[in-house]
């Protein structure tokens, strides 16, 4: 009877002392990561704040005003390294966006020397672009591109608003859905233009890169820091600033992302007053079909 008992207190003894031992090997290695995650930094470093944008919200527009700057920085600096493939020359002077005029349109596109043909001898040739073309690229494949800015071609910014955000979790997405929070890229395209900063002691950046605390997928990136102040002359007297020329033209790759998006919450707009106007009549009606019907 002793020897029994002495047996099943030592077999728990051992039990015990096991479990104890799996736990602590278990925690080990989750402490380790835990640690280890903590030390992990998260990029981009400085998450961008929400600005007050023009086209925000249910009942949001773009600015035709800002637009234009935006587009003028564009061509004035960002277009001798980047391209705008999805982009006609047409598309200046439609509703909902920069509002230029036919003839302004016209003016820029001619301002602009495209390749056409072949002619009737077989060559290719050069012409002023015409409404219809798109907006040139500034080198004339990839691999030139990647050649001439160390290796990595610049990104095409046709649709870079919808291609960059910065995760919000929760409760934030939930809450996107009913305030209709679409703004994250160009959030986070001013938090990149206005995130260059001197890198902190201790901290070694490679060799032609550059500190950003706005990068999404580093540190450090490798486009040069493209805007200064008073780099781009405005004619409305807007501040000649980094900070608003990042927000002139993040509102512009707004609206090449999504140039319908005025006529898109208009249309969404009428809908729902469609379909409030359409429940009520479909309540009245009910009201008076079976008003008289026993239930």
């Amino acid at each position: 009877m002793m020897k029994t008992l002495s047996e099943k207190i030592a077999r728990f003894g051992l039990a015990f002392a096991l479990s104890v031992a799996s736990a602590t090997l278990v925690a080990a290695p989750a402490s380790a990561a835990e640690e280890g995650a903590q030390a992990t930094p998260h990029y981009p470093l400085v998450k961008p704040p929400q600005e007050p944008w023009s086209f925000a919200g249910v009942f949001g527009r773009f600015d035709t005003a800002q637009l234009q700057r935006g587009y003028q920085v564009y061509k004035e600096v960002c277009a001798a390294c980047h391209s705008m493939d999805l982009m006609s020359f047409r598309n200046l002077a439609q509703p909902g966006g920069p509002h230029f005029t036919e003839a302004q349109a016209k003016t820029v596109a001619e301002s602009f020397q495209v390749q056409d043909g072949p002619n009737d001898e077989g060559d290719m040739f050069e012409r002023p672009a015409r409404l219809s073309d798109r907006f040139p690229a500034p080198f004339p494949n990839h691999q030139a591109a990647a050649a001439a800015n160390n290796g990595k071609a610049p990104p095409d910014l046709s649709l870079m608003a919808k291609a960059r955000a910065v995760e919000r979790g929760f409760p934030w997405f939930v809450l996107d859905i009913f305030t209709q929070y679409q703004e994250g890229g160009p959030d986070y395209i001013h938090g990149l233009l206005t995130g260059y900063k001197e890198p902190p002691a201790g901290t070694e950046v490679g060799p032609g890169l550059h500190y950003n605390v706005g990068f999404a997928s580093g540190s450090a990136i490798a486009m040069a820091p493209p805007l200064s102040d008073g780099q781009v002359t405005y004619s409305d007297g807007s501040p000649e600033t980094v900070d608003q020329y990042s927000r002139d033209v993040s509102a512009f790759l707004m609206w090449t992302a999504e140039p319908h998006l005025d006529a898109r919450k208009r249309i969404g707009f009428q809908v729902i007053l469609f379909l409030i106007v359409f429940a009520g009549l479909l309540y009245f009606a009910k009201k008076k079909i079976w008003a008289r019907v026993a239930h």
